[in-house]
């Protein structure tokens, strides 16, 4: 099962929750997709784009559940990224965790989830 991950603000995914789906961040909406990074990716993510920002989440998918509206695309460095072109059923999400800074103002990934 293969897993892709999106940091999202608390706020945004309670709404999530509460309407059943997500449909994305303003960033998202701009773009025309939900953004999400693989297992490689998701630190450098969060160290550009939402650098000390705090009450963040880190929510885990499984890319497999959202069939086509999926696509692996270029971005920075020519890296793929994958792009949800669609709501995010909430179906397909397997995790949701804080994503804390430390005492330095990096994000503190869930135990075991990058690799060494």
């Amino acid at each position: 099962m293969a897993r892709i991950y999106k940091i999202c603000p608390r706020a945004l995914w309670r709404e999530a929750e509460e309407a059943g789906r997500f449909t994305g961040s303003p960033i998202d909406h701009q773009d025309g997709f939900i953004h999400f990074s693989t297992i490689a990716q998701v630190a450098e993510t969060a160290s550009r784009h939402f650098a000390g920002q705090t009450d963040l989440l880190l929510i885990a998918v499984e890319a497999d559940a959202l069939g086509d509206a999926l696509r692996f695309e270029p971005s920075r460095g020519g890296d793929l990224f994958p792009h949800l072109y669609g709501p995010l059923s909430l179906d397909a999400v397997t995790a949701v965790n804080p994503l804390p800074l430390d005492s330095s103002g990096r994000h503190v990934f869930p135990a075991g989830l990058l690799p060494a």
